[in-house]
């Protein structure tokens, strides 16, 4: 499966952006799909995961109800709704996604077999 990650942006603090990760390829709507980031000098680390049906989701506890991940499985395309953004959120951003049996539950990069490229979001103060 192929992932391309778009939506990345220069945005004020305080301000929204959306995300997107469309899918292509061998596409599964089973997929657990999740959200990294990385930052300048430092880890990836996870965003946001979701099940297959888009019901089931999970978040780093960072996000503290600034995020929400969905996704279109009719549009094979995955999303995230970043609102109140903060100088600190700057990083590029990548969508990834799991084959089974990884669940939603699992926050480690090393869980996900496909990776898109990132796309870069700057939050200026």
């Amino acid at each position: 499966v192929q992932l391309q990650a778009s939506g990345g942006g220069l945005v004020q603090t305080g301000g929204s952006l959306r995300l997107f990760c469309a899918a292509s390829g061998r596409t599964r709507s089973s997929y657990v799909m999740g959200w990294f980031r990385q930052a300048p000098r430092k880890e990836r680390e996870f965003v946001a995961a979701l099940n297959g049906s888009g019901v089931r989701k999970n978040y780093a506890d960072w996000v503290k109800g600034r995020f929400t991940i969905s996704r279109d499985n009719a549009k094979n395309t995955v999303y995230l709704q970043m609102n109140s953004l903060k100088p600190e959120d700057t990083a590029v951003y990548y969508c990834a996604a799991a084959d089974p049996p990884t669940t939603f539950y699992n926050r480690s990069p090393g869980g996900y077999s496909h990776w898109g490229q990132g796309t870069l979001v700057t939050v200026s103060s």
